[in-house]
């Protein structure tokens, strides 16, 4: 902030970065810096660079601001099931597992879940790479069209049905969720300051094409909400048809047993405005009222739900032009004279909701120099009616591979809605995503796929940074032949396997003295069910047990491309397989595991540890501190945990969160660390960072004790002592 304030002064800012006044516990900052000021001279650069390499590690997300409102309007606790059903990139998801782990201590896991879906494999990557700097063993990473959310219902033969998050419903055993977030893809005309490029690709059959998708994933979010939980509905689109009109046809299919929740006190200092009763629509240059004014052949693409009152009372042969009947109103003079009746917004009746649509928000880019954003929340009170619980799983089809293209039903029509192509198809098959800028198709409720423009499914949370995809998952064709690999139920999707190879586990336990508290049967997973081939092993947590239990007893319905915590991994040595355990703890999951360990650690000076993160290998000799080197050459060969320590290294420290440790690989002479390059940067930073403080503080603190003892000396009439400036200096 003091190195900011200075370029504050010549760049003409009032502030260099403010927090948000409406984010709990000023955990959200603002900077006005454009791109190019950052890069315009050394202070913001390194300010910038600073931003990039703390985002990389984990330690702060760079979001659009009004991205970040809806997960606060959930009400998350630590014990809840929570699904985000359109997660990608995965800002969103990561506000939601920082949630849910806020309360917890340093090694014990929340009793709550997230599970992250999002249709396209590529943003699921990008989703995995976002929340990997979670480090958290209490998610799930899913790949499904969201309005085909699996249900996961088990018989009634199942013995966990009491389980947290499997409630019995008529003998039957389903996870549902006690929050829901549905951040729906949507025409994202929202974020028209942020990119200005979607004023020449913006037109209105954008929102209309995505109305009915957006209806369906809500009713499948709902579905799958417990009674009395919570769901969020948002999109970043200013567009009733996409907000209002959604909201209104669920709580008109709902029946009652969905209320539309007044949230408006609980951000008391977010500036918002209340949702419209009314609106009309626009289609094809014609301003409409009511659904009664579409005309027959649009009335594919412009449903009843788009409007107020959600219902259609007369056939647009019933409109009388301004210039006489029409006989034939699909004729060219017939339609010319409807277009002279609708032109006219201002000519139209309007229809009024009688729903209080006024609790919905509206975040408008002008009340708050931000993005715009629609939010309503919504509770269940009661179940669904029964049939809009009925719901098929396109699980149990035959699927296309990724890599082939879905294929069209035969005989299928086409035709064209909103200035775009419809092809009426089943709705039911997978297809290709719905929700980023590679879709091909986007279902609607008429079982409809409409080509939209890439625009339409972009969803702009944060600063994306492109994450190659992951090639290992997909299968490789040699000599012609597709390589056979061990598949579970998806195609080109390694199966999830829960690790239960005791020798394994054990040799794991006793190498690194693990506590017996730390439960590892049961909770660990691979994705390999060749034991002896395994590299990575990962851990769970019993929410996420519980749940991967319930999936393997549904058939495997989830499409599960990443779960759990990367706890171990295999490790050779270049001295040979000397090793007592052929598994070292990764980075990732050594926060979890660190206040359990009992073996294979040292407690180290901030010398030493400084030196191993700048030279990253350290004969035993040549360490700062003597003690320490003889300690780690009596190490066992293999993995162990260096733990920064400012005490006595005879008294090992506290663990709590602000303990830093690595994993280093102890050889036969030497030391040397198993942190990336840039893991390594950060710690370097974040030491040098601390060094600063604790010297600002030592001044700070010396110069209180010279002002008492000047005042102590003003008062005995002593002059001061010749060694104070001296003290001080020291």
């Amino acid at each position: 902030m003091k190195s900011l304030q200075t370029e504050v002064i010549e760049e003409g800012e009032v502030e260099p970065i403010r927090p948000l006044p409406w984010y709990p516990n000023n955990l959200a900052w603002h900077s006005n810096f454009s791109r190019m000021q950052l890069r315009k001279n050394q202070t913001l650069e390194r300010f910038h660079k600073f931003l990039k390499l703390e985002n990389e590690i984990g330690n702060i997300t760079r979001q659009e601001a009004v991205s970040m409102v809806p997960p606060l309007f959930l009400d998350v606790q630590p014990d809840h099931f929570v699904l985000d059903m359109c997660a990608a990139p995965g800002s969103k998801t990561f506000q939601l597992l920082e949630i849910i782990h806020q309360s917890t201590n340093p090694g014990a896991l929340p009793n709550g879940m997230v599970i992250a879906n999002d249709l396209d494999v590529q943003r699921c990557n990008l989703l995995i790479h976002q929340t990997k700097r979670m480090c958290t063993a209490n998610l799930i990473v899913t790949n499904h069209e969201a309005q085909h959310f699996p249900g996961c219902r088990a018989n009634k033969n199942f013995s966990s049905a009491s389980d947290k998050g499997i409630e019995s419903e008529s003998n039957m055993g389903q996870l549902l969720f006690d929050r829901v977030l549905c951040d729906v893809p949507c025409s994202g005309d929202g974020t028209l300051r942020k990119a200005p490029d979607i004023w020449r690709k913006w037109n209105v059959g954008l929102g209309n094409g995505l109305h009915s998708l957006q209806v369906q994933i809500a009713m499948r979010g709902i579905s799958l909400l417990k009674v009395g939980g919570r769901i969020v509905y948002s999109t970043c689109s200013m567009n009733p048809v996409e907000n209002e009109a959604v909201v209104a046809e669920i709580l008109r299919k709902c029946e009652g047993s969905v209320e539309l929740v007044d949230v408006s006190n609980e951000v008391p200092q977010l500036i918002h405005r209340p949702g419209l009763r009314k609106w009309k629509v626009r289609d094809k240059g014609i301003w409409l009222a009511s659904h009664k004014h579409v005309r027959k052949f649009r009335r594919i693409g412009i449903v009843p739900s788009m409007f107020p009152s959600g219902s259609s009372h007369m056939d647009a042969t019933d409109i009388e032009p301004k210039h006489g009947n029409v006989t034939d109103v699909n004729s060219d003079e017939g339609l010319q004279q409807v277009e002279d009746v609708l032109t006219s917004a201002d000519d139209l009746e309007e229809e009024v909701s009688d729903l209080p649509l006024e609790r919905c928000m509206r975040l408008v880019p002008h009340d708050q120099n931000s993005g715009a954003f629609f939010i309503a929340v919504l509770q269940k009170v009661s179940p669904l009616p029964v049939v809009q619980e009925k719901h098929i799983n396109p699980e149990e089809k035959m699927l296309p591979r990724n890599d082939d293209p879905p294929k069209k039903l035969q005989n299928q029509d086409t035709e064209e809605v909103n200035g775009m192509e419809v092809d009426l198809a089943d709705g039911t098959d997978e297809k290709d995503p719905e929700g980023s800028l590679e879709a091909n198709s986007i279902d609607n409720e008429d079982g409809a796929a409409v080509e939209p423009d890439p625009l339409t499914c972009e969803k702009v949370d944060s600063e994306e940074t492109e994450v190659p995809v992951n090639t290992e998952t997909k299968s490789e064709r040699t000599g012609g032949k597709r390589k056979l690999q061990i598949q579970g139920k998806w195609k080109g999707i390694d199966p999830v396997i829960f690790f239960n190879d005791e020798t394994i586990i054990n040799s794991i336990k006793t190498f690194y003295g693990i506590d017996d508290s730390f439960q590892l049967s049961g909770q660990l997973v691979s994705r390999n069910g060749d034991t002896n081939r395994v590299k990575r092993i990962y851990y769970v947590s019993k929410s996420v047990k519980d749940a991967l239990d319930l999936n393997f007893r549904v058939g495997q319905q989830l499409k599960i491309t990443s779960v759990g915590l990367k706890m171990f991994e295999r490790q050779t040595s270049r001295e040979g397989n000397s090793a007592p355990c052929s598994f070292r703890i990764s980075s990732e999951g050594l926060p979890v595991i660190l206040p359990y360990i009992t073996k294979q650690i040292l407690y180290a000076s901030l010398v030493d540890f400084k030196h191993l993160l700048q030279y990253k290998t350290i004969k035993f000799a040549d360490f700062v501190d003597a003690e320490f080197g003889e300690k780690a050459s009596k190490l066992m060969m293999g993995c162990c945990v260096i733990v920064l320590s400012g005490e006595a290294l005879s008294n090992p420290i506290q663990i709590d969160a602000s303990t830093i440790a690595i994993g280093c690989w102890k050889g036969r002479a030497s030391l040397s660390v198993m942190v990336t390059a840039i893991d390594c940067q950060e710690l370097l930073e974040r030491l040098l960072m601390r060094l600063e403080i604790e010297k600002g503080d030592l001044v700070q603190e010396n110069a209180l004790g010279t002002d008492e003892v000047q005042e102590e000396m003003n008062d005995n009439g002593k002059e001061e002592p010749e060694s104070l400036e001296v003290a001080v200096n020291t």
